[in-house]
């Protein structure tokens, strides 16, 4: 299947305009065009509801994984149970992930990211 001059269909250019237009709009808050581990971060951040200069390793991957679990449980795969002591949000996995390739997760994670971005 060649990576170029790929066939698109109307969705698909639909989305790309949509996933263009919310990188846009997080490049105009935050200064630059994220990638899709920046736009993960940084929702992880808005539904912890902390900003901070400096995060650590741990932290980040922290905050990567609650976005990912708040952006899958809009399709049933995780359900939130509450937040701690410290306000972090706490999800529990209530049924199985389908199994995807690499390229399929992150088209997966990128309709989730402009949708959770539109329904800000």
């Amino acid at each position: 299947m060649p990576l170029l001059n790929e066939q698109k269909t109307e969705d698909d250019s639909d989305f790309a305009l949509r996933w263009y237009k919310v990188r846009n709009r997080v490049r105009d808050d935050f200064g630059q065009r994220p990638d899709l581990n920046a736009m993960l971060f940084i929702i992880g951040m808005n539904e912890v509801g902390v900003v901070k200069e400096v995060w650590e390793k741990e932290e980040k991957q922290n905050l990567m994984h609650v976005a990912i679990c708040k952006l899958l449980s809009a399709d049933g795969y995780f359900k939130f149970i509450g937040e701690d002591e410290e306000g972090w949000p706490h999800y529990e996995a209530i049924k199985e992930k389908p199994e995807l390739n690499l390229k399929e997760q992150e088209v997966l994670l990128k309709r989730k990211i402009v949708e959770y971005f539109e329904s800000l």
